[in-house]
């Protein structure tokens, strides 16, 4: 059955009307699931739109008891007769891995949820919230590396080449990864006058290499367009 109103999911902008696109939501956004799913609305949602009565009862009866958001969309699974006995225990599996990862693991992966999905002003305020709070000290700091090269790519996505050459340059620092450095020149590029840009490789070695790396990249993809066209 299709809904007349649909059910918003407001952290991503998606509009679900059928049971179908619900479970498939949750199959490939298991990092998200949280309150914009586990709450009454949807519980009432799938009651008056869907006329799944007795689904709503049982999830409602479920928040009652002050279930988890995993048993939550599992039930939901397992009653929408969508997908098998097989497939859904994979997600269980997936959902039990993530209640063993650390909090800032957890974070991070809604965060490249979000990136991965166009969801780029979201997925930075994610990411800065992970480098911003107090650091795991069980993490080692190439996680967090790991984090600001994200964090690099969300800026870059919408153009923030200012921004995103400052967070890839603490993931350089923090991982020693090459292709943080490359970000981290291309974007300084792009965003600095160019007297600054070369005051700032004066003397640098590491990046008066990098620079001529990238220059001849850049060079290379220009000859390729051009060939297309």
């Amino acid at each position: 059955k299709r809904a007349k109103q649909p059910y918003m999911i407001t952290r991503v902008h998606i509009r679900i009307y059928t049971i179908e696109e619900l479970c498939y939501y949750i199959c490939n956004n298991l990092y998200l699931i949280d309150y914009t799913l586990m709450n009454r609305q949807l519980c009432e949602w799938i009651r008056e739109e869907l006329h799944m009565w007795e689904l709503a009862d049982q999830l409602l009866g479920q928040m009652e008891k002050n279930c988890t958001a995993e048993q939550f969309v599992l039930t939901i699974l397992e009653k929408s007769n969508v997908y098998s006995p097989g497939e859904i225990n994979k997600v269980q599996n997936m959902l039990e891995k993530l209640q063993n990862q650390k909090d800032v693991e957890r974070a991070k992966h809604k965060a490249d949820s979000l990136l991965a999905s166009k969801e780029y002003a979201l997925a930075v305020l994610v990411y800065q919230s992970i480098v911003k709070n107090e650091w795991d000290d069980s993490v080692d700091k190439s996680f967090y590396g790991k984090v600001y090269g994200c964090l690099g790519t969300a800026y870059g996505q919408q153009f923030l080449y200012e921004e995103a050459a400052a967070a890839y340059k603490e993931a350089y620092r923090l991982s020693e990864d090459p292709e943080m450095l490359k970000a981290y020149m291309y974007c300084a590029y792009r965003s600095m006058p160019e007297a600054e840009y070369v005051k700032m490789l004066s003397g640098n070695s590491v990046y008066l290499s990098m620079d001529s790396l990238l220059k001849e990249e850049l060079k290379q993809e220009r000859s390729s367009v051009d060939m297309d066209v």
